[in-house]
């Protein structure tokens, strides 16, 4: 019994603690480093690429959902550190669903992406309807749409709580009723990750097969590496970090159920294992900007090309300076 109630204790202290330093500390590593990825790939897609494609249409819908979610990231921080949220009812709840739409976001753009992918091996120079650019963008709006109709019961959840002179803005998975929240949270994992998650793995086992087809056929692989690490990385992506989160975060909500006294240790486990994953699934949009040099037709090439000519035109512009300078001084 003491062994139990120590090991109790020593879960409840790891919630407190990944609660207020993991969180701000990961988040925070988050949003330096996303910030820096996706303004790089911004400013490549607006003013490097002439030629716009439905993938380039995907990914750069991609990038303005991490751009959104990033922005939410240092109200987050804050509030973990010093453990009290200070912006109001409305921020707490946009903060959060934003934080939700950029995961659905990116899920249901990735996917997109996948089936892009598979459709430009079957037609290469583009001639299916589905490769069109107008098309791509109807899609990208229909996907704003959905996600932001699926997480409007999202809002009936999050409430900001209040006690002890200070005001917690709880995350999705701790607020609200948990019956009816489980009862949500198991349709959107159905609808907003798992049915993503199948067609992506069966558009990816197709890119698969079909470049092991011709990789057999022209007696080489060299040609192929870019379509299966872009294979590998998406897989991953929802493996690592997608999947843990939702499990987790189905059984945070499903342990609320439970007694609170009875099941105080079991219930401390769990949140603290569901702490752990959140940095992880939105981790994604760090890792983001990888898929711009994978999938992106000549992205690499016309980004490099175009910040060589900025530091070029730069080290020109400090020589002449320099030069004057000189000049000035001599007279």
């Amino acid at each position: 019994i003491m062994a139990w109630n120590a090991s109790c204790e020593n879960w409840l202290a790891a919630e407190a603690a990944l609660g207020k330093y993991y969180l701000s500390i990961f988040y925070g590593i988050e949003f330096v480093v996303g910030v820096l990825g996706n303004s790089l790939v911004v400013f490549g897609y607006l003013f490097c690429l002439k030629n716009w494609n439905s993938s380039n249409i995907y990914l750069f819908n991609l990038s303005i959902s991490d751009f959104a979610f990033l922005c939410t990231l240092p109200l987050l921080i804050k509030s973990y550190t010093i453990e009290n949220w200070t912006y109001g009812d409305v921020l707490c709840t946009s903060n959060r669903y934003m934080l939700h739409a950029n995961l659905y976001t990116s899920i249901l753009f990735l996917t997109f992406v996948s089936i892009d992918r598979y459709l430009l091996m079957n037609y290469p120079f583009r001639e299916h309807v589905l490769q069109r650019k107008e098309f791509a963008v109807l899609i990208s709006l229909a996907i704003w749409v959905v996600v932001t109709l699926e997480l409007v019961p999202m809002v009936l959840f999050i409430n900001p709580v209040t006690g002890g002179n200070k005001t917690r803005c709880r995350d999705y998975a701790s607020s609200g009723d948990a019956k009816a929240s489980f009862i949500y949270s198991m349709c959107l994992t159905f609808l907003g990750f798992l049915i993503p998650l199948f067609v992506m793995c069966f558009f990816y086992f197709k890119i698969a097969v079909f470049l092991k087809q011709r990789a057999r056929a022209q007696a080489t692989t060299l040609p192929f590496e870019k379509p299966l690490n872009l294979v590998i990385l998406a897989v991953v992506i929802f493996s690592v970090l997608f999947t843990p989160y939702h499990v987790m975060r189905n059984l945070r909500i499903f342990s609320r159920l439970w007694d609170e006294k009875e099941a105080e240790c079991p219930r401390a486990i769990i949140h603290s294992l569901y702490i752990v994953t959140r940095p992880l699934a939105f981790l994604n949009s760090v890792i983001n900007p990888v898929f711009y040099f994978l999938v992106g037709d000549h992205f690499r090439e016309m980004l490099t090309n175009k910040l060589r000519h900025h530091f070029q035109s730069l080290m020109c512009f400090r020589r002449c300076a320099n030069g004057l300078m000189f000049s000035f001084r001599k007279e």
